[in-house]
């Protein structure tokens, strides 16, 4: 095995999680669970990136147990037993494997629409009252809908570790209900949870406590963030290190172990004057360990499959990448869309096998490998 290359194959441990490789599924969702339930394709779809040497896995985005959690059909829960029992199915095969997982927990807020499963009368909730045609599409959150959806979390993460899951990681990235209130385009409250941002931060530590408080000291949780959004891939919550520090102390102090640094291209230093990105930035500042992501393994990054449908990404090199993890820029790596096509990736990265990664395209999404 190349010298540089071990770096992604060296263990990795932070309290009680062990993990035999630094390579992460990142969390993608995949609308292969009807009715909420995973069942035996996904048993094996995450079996398989396991067996094949990727240390933690981050489960798609599974929605919390509050009615207006989800927002897309055949996204699978984390809350009833049916959808547990599947849950744990799916812990016994990756474990068998060798390998960690964990579920991403997730609620969309207002991005959900009024006719999705599976209540169709239930509108989106968000940080503010939304109306159309004289009719509300997104609630606003009152106090007791606030405390309704940490109790949610909190339970989510509770039943995590009673299945025997190796931690959480909580969705606060890309638009979703955790990240509205981050954004002051989204909060506008005049309450706790709006004004600046370490007020709009507030119902993101709240819900870290919670989750804190659910699963002990010792359980490992992580916290996706991002400065991009679904709707807009050019804005930045912060604008300089101060500031991002300032944003991630009280995240950091309320209970978070992980740093998720969600960006579109690894590669790209997030501040003027270093070549650090989000992710080795947020090390250097909070001291915890970060997970970089973003393109990589591939030519090209996402957003260019979503407007050009046969477009192929072909495997790309990882030299970069390696450099940076070799001099602990950041601690893990999450690897996206060329896992979901290939799911042998880190074995044919380990073994020299680079040429034969499968390349990847729309058409991968169709089904689960």
């Amino acid at each position: 095995m190349n010298a540089s290359v071990q770096a992604l194959f060296v263990p990795f441990r932070l309290g009680s999680l062990e993990l035999p490789s630094r390579v992460v599924m990142a969390p993608m969702t995949r609308s292969f669970s009807p009715g909420g339930v995973p069942n035996a394709k996904v048993v094996e779809y995450y079996r398989r990136r396991a067996a094949a040497g990727v240390g933690l896995i981050i489960t798609e985005g599974t929605t919390v147990g509050h009615k207006a959690a989800n927002g897309y059909p055949n996204v699978p829960r984390f809350h009833g037993e049916d959808a547990l029992a599947g849950w744990k199915q799916v812990v016994e095969a990756v474990h068998a494997e060798g390998g960690r997982i964990v579920p991403q927990l997730w609620h969309v807020g207002n991005v959900r629409r009024l006719g999705t499963e599976p209540d169709p009368a239930v509108p989106g909730y968000g940080p503010m009252e939304k109306v159309k045609d004289g009719q509300v599409i997104v609630q606003g959150m009152t106090q007791a809908d606030i405390d309704e959806v940490i109790a949610a979390f909190a339970q989510a993460a509770r039943d995590a570790k009673a299945i025997g899951m190796d931690g959480v990681e909580l969705h606060g990235a890309h638009g979703y209900l955790i990240d509205q209130f981050f954004w002051e385009g989204s909060n506008q409250r005049s309450d706790q949870y709006g004004g600046d941002l370490a007020a709009r931060s507030r119902f993101a530590i709240e819900l870290i406590r919670a989750v804190r408080a659910a699963v002990g000291p010792d359980f490992p949780i992580i916290f996706r963030f991002s400065q991009w959004k679904q709707q807009d891939y050019s804005a930045r919550l912060v604008q300089t290190p101060e500031q991002l520090e300032a944003f991630l102390k009280p995240l950091s102090e309320a209970g978070v172990d992980i740093f998720h640094c969600s960006t579109r291209r690894f590669w790209e230093p997030e501040f003027e004057g270093s070549d650090l990105n989000l992710a080795g930035w947020t090390r250097k500042l909070t001291g915890k360990p970060t997970i970089t992501v973003g393109s990589v393994g591939l030519d090209g990054e996402f957003l260019q499959f979503m407007v050009n449908t046969d477009k192929v990404a072909e495997p790309a090199s990882i030299e970069n990448l390696l450099e940076r993890l070799n001099r602990e820029e950041f601690d893990l790596v999450a690897v996206g869309r060329a896992l979901l096509v290939d799911p042998d990736w880190a074995l044919k990265i380990r073994e020299g096998r680079e040429r034969e990664i499968l390349p990847f395209s729309r058409e991968a999404l169709k089904t689960l490998r």
